[in-house]
């Protein structure tokens, strides 16, 4: 969402903006098919097409593409090796990426709006980029999403916009406030829960789009089945958090995960069998939560936390290296 917010403000400021979109990579390119960059003239820029000296080298071809006012979309080949003669990125990691050049104008506010309200789009939608500009097309009038180059005039790239992840922080408490500030910053959507009215870390919590005050014996009501959020038990203590985790535990997510020391997960389990909840249930749910880094504060713990979330929501996407 930061590149498509950093386009709407610099377009409602009247200044013009570049998209660098990397369309193609394979290999063990450091941009991924996806990554995205916008930059104005001025050098302000808001995400990343892999870092490094190709990106350094490539913001700066963008900012004289604005001075020159170049209005044409264009793709750019970089390869990541010293065995190509021309468009070396600079960089030794083989593989390679192609990045798409588009120009930014007022005549794609609409489109940057309709990008800025993914967590409402009722539709899914493709995001469409080519040699005759970019546009959001119904998915059954686009072609599938993915990369066709049949020329330098005569190419596609189409995706269907990510619709930022959603979590569930079931839990207001410190740890649930800092897992909140490093979920936003990761670009999720954050909704967080305590059945505690007035909790003071859950009114100074600034970062979760969502709060909202429940009757844990009812979360069920409140939190539907959805296999493409993620869901976080950390509550104050041991009773509501099993109070939670009976009603979830058996519900289709793509992540659930409960906070808490091995002893108090291993007596849960044993606990939990009176509830007809078996090793079975348990070996879908993440418990104790995060990766194990020592962690002792609340923000180490939500770092911990969002680590382990990160591994899951990335373990199946090709990264051209191995854990």
């Amino acid at each position: 969402m930061k590149v498509w917010t950093f386009i709407h403000q610099n377009i409602q400021g009247h200044r013009p903006v570049l998209l660098l979109y990397v369309v193609d990579s394979q290999g063990s390119s450091p941009g991924r098919r996806g990554f995205k960059m916008a930059i104005n003239e001025a050098g302000q820029m808001a995400g990343s097409i892999g870092g490094g000296i190709m990106e350094h080298k490539l913001a700066e071809y963008a900012k004289e593409l604005l001075r020159q006012k170049a209005g044409k979309i264009f793709l750019k080949q970089q390869y990541h090796d010293k065995a190509h003669e021309r468009n070396q990125s600079g960089m030794i990691c083989s593989g390679r990426q192609t990045v798409a050049f588009v120009p930014i104008g007022p005549e794609h506010n609409g489109l940057i709006r309709q990008l800025l309200d993914p967590y409402r789009q009722k539709e899914e939608v493709l995001l469409s980029i080519g040699p005759q500009g970019m546009q959001l097309l119904p998915t059954s009038e686009g072609p599938p999403s993915g990369f066709i180059y049949e020329g330098p005039d005569q190419w596609a790239y189409t995706e269907i916009p990510g619709k930022a992840p959603v979590i569930h922080i079931l839990g207001g408490g410190h740890v649930g406030a800092a897992l909140s500030e490093v979920m936003r910053l990761l670009g999720f959507y954050v909704l967080v829960y305590d059945d505690r009215e007035g909790l003071n870390t859950m009114e100074a919590n600034a970062f979760a789009h969502e709060k909202k005050v429940v009757d844990y014996k009812k979360i069920s009501q409140s939190l539907a089945e959805d296999e493409a959020a993620y869901v976080v038990i950390m509550t104050f203590g041991y009773r509501p958090d099993m109070v939670l985790f009976r009603q979830l535990y058996d519900k289709r997510f793509f992540y659930l995960g409960m906070m808490g020391s091995p002893a108090k997960i291993e007596e849960m389990k044993r606990e939990s069998l009176d509830y007809g909840i078996t090793k079975a249930h348990w070996e879908r749910v993440h418990a104790p939560i995060g990766l194990d880094i020592y962690s002792k504060t609340p923000m180490e713990i939500a770092v911990s936390v969002a680590a382990e979330i990160i591994l899951e929501k990335n373990r199946g996407l090709p990264t051209g290296r191995s854990l």
